[in-house]
C-alpha cells in the first residue's frame, strides 16, 4: 500500500510581522486537474485502507438501514380551519406537504387531505431538490415557498395557488433559504429578504402579488458585513419583525402586517453587546433582552410607548430564557437550568416548570402554533425515548401523547443507559458529559467509546434519540456527548467562557472529559475515538494537536481547521460575520491567539491517531 505524498508549492502569508509558510495553499483551487487527481487518489487510498472491515461496515449499515421505518408523518398543526402536516414515504426521496379542514383534532380522521407541496413530483427530472420555506396567506389560498437545485443558499421564491393548483406568474429569484418570507394580512404583498454576491442576507424587500419583482420596494438594507437579516411574522400575526443580528448585537423593525404599505418602525437602535428579541401579546409587546441580565429577561411595553417597559417575570442568573411564545390564553417560554432544556408557563409573576419523568432529555415547542390554539404541543425526547409529540390543554395543563415516532425492529428501552456524569475541568469548572450505552456494557471493563462535541456559536448539543446509533451499542459501543465550553447548555456564561479569546477552554474541556471518561473506567486510549463536525471539526482538529495521543482515532467533519486563512479571506461568504465569534486576524491580537490553537497551523512531526 502506497501512502500519498501531496507536492509541495511554497506560499507565504506575512501579517503582523510574522509568515506562515502554507506549502499546500494551491490546492484551494478545486478546478485544478492536479487537485481532483490527488482527492481521487485520496478516495482510492481510503477504499484501500478499510476494505479489511467491509464486511463489518456492510453489517452496520444494512443494520441502520433495517431501522428506517416504512413511513414517518409529523402530528398535524392547526392553522386557522386547517392541520397542516408532513410526511415521508420509505420508498420516496422527499417530503409530501399536506393539510386537512376540521374544526378539531378530533375530526381529522374523517377529513380528506390535501396535497400542498409534493417535492417528489417538483423534484422530477432533478438530481436535487431543496424546499425550505413555505408560508401560507392568512385566507389560506396560496402557498409561497422557497427552491433551490444546486446546494446554494440561494433559491427561488414561487407562489402556488391551492384553489387551482397552478404557480402564479410570481417569481423570485435570490432569496435567502431561511426565515425570510412572510405575508402581509391581506395576501396582497410578500416581504422577502434578498443575499448580495458573497450570499449575505441584507435586503428586505416588498413585492405585490401580481406585479413584475423588478418592480419591488426596498424596505431596508443592512450595510454592517457582520450583521446577518432575517423577517419573522409575530405568533398573532399581526406584525413582521425585521431583524438585524451579529453573534453580539440585535436590532429589529417593525412592520404592522395589516398596514404593508407603511414604512417599518424601529423598536430600538442597536448597542454593541445588547442582544434582544420581540413578540406581540394582546395590547402589548413582550421584549426578551439580555440588558443588565446575561442570561435575558422578560419585559413588556405598550404598543403605542416603546420605551415604557415593567418586568414580567423576576430575573434569575440560574434561568437561561431563549425563546417567547405567547399564545393568546397564556404565554410560553423556553431556555435552559440545570443544563438541559425547559418550557415554562407564565403564571403571574411566575415562571411554572414544565415536568417530566426522565433525568435527561430535550424538550422544545411546535414551532408555527396557532396563537387562537386550545392546545400546545410540545416536542420531547430523550437517548431511551423516542421522539414524541405531547397535547397540552391549554388551560388544564393536562397532557396527552400523541405520537411517539416508532422505532422499525426491535426494541426494549429498559434494555438502555442515558447517564450524567461531569468532568473537572484544568481551571476547576465542572463540565457536563452525557452518556447512551446499552446495559451490561462495561461489565467486563473499559468499552470502545465515541466522544462528540461542537461547543460554538452557543450551540447546545442536547440528548436525542436515533434508531441508527441502536446496532452500535448493541455491539457495546458507548455514544457520549461533551458539553463543553462554547456552547450555551450552563447558560450565556457557557458562551462566552467558549469563544474569541477564551476559545481554547473548548478543547481543554474536551481533553479533560477524554480523560475523565479513561480514568473511571468507561474506555481507554485505545478504544476511544473523537468526533465533530463543522466547528466541532475545528475543536477535535485542535484537540488531535494537542492531545492526539489520548485517541485511537479522530473523525473530523467537513471541518474548519484553516482558521487564520479563512478569517482574513472576506470574500468568502460570511466569513465577517464569522468575527465575532472567532476573531477579526486583521487585529494582531486576535491573529496570534487564533494562530496559537488553529489545527493547520499547528500539525508537527510527531504520531497522530487514525483520522478519517
Amino acid at each position: 500500500m502506497n501512502k500519498l505524498i501531496a507536492k509541495k508549492i511554497a506560499h507565504t502569508f506575512e501579517l503582523h510581522g510574522d509568515a506562515r509558510h502554507d506549502e499546500y495553499y494551491w490546492m484551494k483551487d478545486k478546478s485544478n486537474p492536479e487537485v481532483i487527481a490527488y482527492l481521487e487518489q485520496e478516495n482510492s487510498y481510503y477504499d484501500e485502507v478499510m476494505k479489511p472491515l467491509e464486511s463489518l461496515t456492510t453489517e452496520l449499515y444494512e443494520a441502520m438501514v433495517a431501522r428506517i421505518p416504512a413511513s414517518e408523518s409529523q402530528v398535524p398543526i392547526q392553522k386557522g380551519p386547517y392541520f397542516y402536516y408532513y410526511r415521508q414515504e420509505k420508498e420516496k426521496q422527499y417530503s409530501i406537504f399536506a393539510r386537512k379542514r376540521a374544526d378539531n383534532r378530533a375530526a381529522l380522521a374523517t377529513a380528506a387531505e390535501e396535497i400542498t407541496i409534493d417535492e417528489n413530483a417538483l423534484a422530477k427530472g432533478d438530481d436535487y431538490l431543496s424546499v425550505t420555506v413555505q408560508r401560507y396567506s392568512k385566507d389560506h389560498r396560496y402557498v409561497a415557498y422557497l427552491e433551490n437545485r444546486d446546494g446554494t443558499d440561494s433559491y427561488t421564491l414561487f407562489v402556488k395557488d391551492l384553489h387551482t393548483g397552478e404557480l402564479l406568474e410570481d417569481t423570485i429569484p435570490n432569496v435567502y433559504i431561511y426565515s425570510s418570507v412572510e405575508w402581509s394580512n391581506c395576501g396582497q404583498y410578500i416581504f422577502y429578504v434578498k443575499l448580495n454576491e458573497l450570499q449575505r442576507p441584507y435586503q428586505v424587500w416588498r413585492h405585490e402579488i401580481g406585479t413584475e419583482y423588478k418592480s419591488d420596494v426596498l424596505l431596508f438594507e443592512e450595510t454592517n458585513v457582520t450583521f446577518n437579516l432575517f423577517i419573522k411574522k409575530s405568533k398573532s400575526t399581526r406584525f413582521i419583525f425585521i431583524v438585524s443580528q451579529s453573534t453580539t448585537t440585535t436590532e429589529v423593525q417593525i412592520i404592522d402586517a395589516d398596514e404593508p404599505l407603511l414604512a417599518p418602525r424601529l423598536f430600538e437602535a442597536r448597542r454593541e453587546g445588547i442582544e434582544y428579541d420581540v413578540e406581540h401579546w394582546e395590547s402589548e409587546l413582550l421584549l426578551l433582552t439580555n440588558e443588565n441580565a446575561l442570561n435575558f429577561t422578560l419585559l413588556r411595553c405598550p404598543l403605542n410607548n416603546f420605551n415604557k417597559r415593567t418586568p414580567v417575570i423576576p430575573y434569575d442568573e440560574k434561568r437561561f430564557i431563549e425563546q417567547i411564545y405567547p399564545f393568546k390564553r397564556h404565554v410560553y417560554v423556553t431556555g435552559r437550568e440545570n443544563g438541559l432544556e425547559q418550557v415554562w408557563r407564565i403564571e403571574g409573576e411566575s415562571l411554572i416548570q414544565l415536568q417530566w419523568d426522565e433525568s435527561i432529555y430535550s424538550v422544545s415547542l411546535v414551532p408555527d402554533q396557532d396563537y387562537e390554539a386550545s392546545e400546545i404541543l410540545v416536542q420531547y425526547e430523550s437517548f431511551l425515548t423516542p421522539k414524541t409529540t405531547i397535547r397540552i390543554d391549554i388551560e388544564s395543563g393536562e397532557k396527552e401523547v400523541l405520537q411517539e415516532t416508532p422505532v422499525t425492529g426491535e426494541y426494549d428501552r429498559e434494555q438502555y443507559v442515558q447517564q450524567q456524569v461531569w468532568a473537572t475541568a484544568a481551571d476547576g469548572v465542572n463540565v457536563p458529559i452525557l452518556l447512551h450505552y446499552k446495559k451490561g456494557t462495561l461489565d467486563n471493563g473499559p468499552a470502545p467509546l465515541i466522544l462528540n462535541a461542537y461547543g460554538s456559536y452557543g450551540y447546545s448539543s442536547d440528548p436525542f434519540f436515533s434508531a441508527y446509533r441502536l446496532p452500535l451499542l448493541d455491539k457495546g459501543v458507548i455514544m457520549a456527548i461533551a458539553q463543553v465550553r462554547g456552547g450555551s447548555e450552563l447558560g450565556r456564561t457557557w458562551y462566552f467562557d467558549g469563544k474569541m479569546q477564551k476559545k481554547r477552554n473548548s478543547f481543554t474541556d474536551f481533553i479533560d472529559a477524554a480523560n475523565y471518561l479513561i480514568e473511571q473506567g468507561f474506555t481507554t486510549t485505545e478504544l476511544i475515538a473523537a468526533r465533530g463536525g463543522s466547528a466541532g471539526g475545528l475543536l477535535v482538529g485542535a484537540v488531535a494537536n494537542m492531545a492526539g495521543d489520548r485517541f485511537k482515532v479522530i473523525v473530523p467533519e467537513v471541518p474548519f481547521v484553516d482558521i487564520v486563512t479563512t478569517m482574513l479571506d472576506d470574500s468568502i461568504p460570511l466569513t465577517t460575520l464569522e468575527w465575532d465569534e472567532w476573531g477579526n486576524p486583521q487585529n494582531e491580537e486576535d491573529y496570534f491567539y487564533m494562530k496559537s490553537y488553529s489545527p493547520y497551523d499547528n500539525v508537527e512531526a510527531k504520531p497522530y491517531p487514525h483520522m478519517y
